[in-house]
């Protein structure tokens, strides 16, 4: 029984776990939306919400807290520069995800997973 553990391991050892979250959530930022997984999306939704509501802070230790999960130095800029103030009057809830149905080859269940005040195309 896995009583009191938290968290999905998405069959990926520790390691390439913590990689791919860190990969989902610079692509996120990058674009500002993303297609993956629902239990992906699931997963990096808090990690996300996270790093945004450091950006909103914006001083020297929330650049480098967000420096050590980010690290594509463009992303950064861009999170503290233009996320961060666009979030600045909300009080959390800066991602939405969308149900897209199954995948094609395997029936996973897809969604698109996006920031709330996002720029439109």
């Amino acid at each position: 029984m896995r009583h009191n553990i938290a968290g999905r391991r998405l069959g990926r050892s520790t390691k390439h776990r913590k990689a791919l979250f860190r990969n989902l959530t610079t692509e996120l930022f990058k674009h500002e939306r993303i297609k993956t997984t629902e239990a992906k999306a699931k997963s990096i939704r808090p990690m996300a919400e996270k790093l945004i509501s450091l950006a909103r802070r914006d001083d020297v230790h929330a650049r480098r807290l967000v420096a050590r999960e980010i690290q594509d130095r463009a992303v950064v800029y861009k999170l503290f520069h233009e996320i961060g103030p666009r979030m600045q009057g909300r009080n959390g809830g800066y991602t939405r995800m969308y149900k897209l149905g199954p995948r094609r080859g395997d029936a996973a269940e897809m969604v698109l997973l996006e920031l709330v005040d996002r720029e439109e195309d």
